[in-house]
C-alpha cells in the first residue's frame, strides 16, 4: 500500500498551550522594548518567532536580536510547561488510531526544537512519531516549507499527506504544500478557518473516516 501520513501542528492541536504562550511574551518582550497584546498574539499564532517579531517590530528583526528574545520567550515557555500540559481530547486516540492503520506520522510545528521536545515528553505522546519537524529555522508560516520537511522525512509524497492544523497561516502552508488540511477550531473560530478541507470543533469530534476519506478524493 502507498504510504500515507499525518503531519500534526503541536500548539493548540496536541495541546493547548495559548495561555502559556501568551505569558510567556508578556514576560521576555518588555526587556527588549516590545509588548504584546491578546488581539496581536490571535494575529500571529502559529507563526515562528521571527515572524511574530517582524510583525511586531514592523520590519525583519536582525538575527541576533529574534535569538535574544526568542532564548528568553522559550525558557520562559518551557519553565512553564513542565508539569501543567495535558493532550486535548480525542488525540491520543487519534494518533494510537492512525498508527495501527498504517499511517506514518511527523509533528510539523513553527516552535524551536527544545520545545517540541519538552511537549512530547510532557504529554507522553514520543512513541506515536516518526519525525518531530521544526520549522523554527525555516520560512515561517504561510510558506509550506516546515510540512514540505516533515512529508520529506517520512519519505510521503505531499498529495498523501493530511496536515491537522489550527492556524490559519498553517491552513495556507499546507494548501502551498500541495497537502489536504482538517483544522481544529481550538484558538481560531470555524468562520476563520474555512479555507481548509474540514473544520472540526475537537478532534474527538472527527468522524471515523475523516483521513481516509480525505486522501481518497
Amino acid at each position: 500500500m502507498t504510504h500515507r501520513a499525518v503531519i500534526w501542528d503541536l500548539d493548540g492541536v496536541l495541546v493547548d498551550t495559548g495561555e502559556l504562550h501568551y505569558r510567556s511574551w508578556s514576560q521576555a518582550l518588555p526587556a527588549f522594548g516590545l509588548s504584546m497584546t491578546r488581539d496581536l498574539f490571535q494575529a500571529t499564532f502559529g507563526m515562528n518567532n521571527a515572524g511574530i517579531l517582524t510583525v511586531l517590530l514592523g520590519r525583519k528583526p536582525e538575527p541576533e536580536l529574534v535569538q535574544r528574545v526568542s532564548d528568553s520567550k522559550e525558557d520562559t515557555f518551557r519553565a512553564a510547561a513542565r508539569g501543567h500540559v495535558q493532550p486535548l481530547p480525542g488525540v491520543k486516540d487519534w494518533l494510537a488510531r492512525l498508527r495501527a492503520a498504517g499511517f506514518r506520522q511527523a509533528i510539523g510545528s513553527s516552535a524551536p526544537p527544545a520545545n517540541i521536545e519538552v511537549l512530547v515528553d510532557e504529554l507522553g505522546l514520543r512513541e506515536y512519531f516518526d519525525a518531530l519537524i521544526s520549522g523554527f529555522d525555516l520560512p515561517g508560516k504561510p510558506d509550506p516549507a516546515v510540512f514540505l520537511k516533515a512529508a520529506q522525512a517520512l519519505g510521503v509524497s505531499p498529495e498523501r499527506c493530511v496536515v491537522v492544523e489550527d492556524s490559519v497561516a498553517g491552513i495556507e502552508a499546507a494548501r502551498r504544500a500541495g497537502m489536504t488540511c482538517i483544522a481544529v477550531a481550538t484558538t481560531n473560530s470555524p468562520d476563520a478557518l474555512g479555507a481548509a478541507d474540514l473544520v472540526v470543533a475537537r478532534l474527538d469530534a472527527l468522524p471515523l473516516d475523516a483521513f481516509e476519506r480525505l486522501l481518497s478524493r
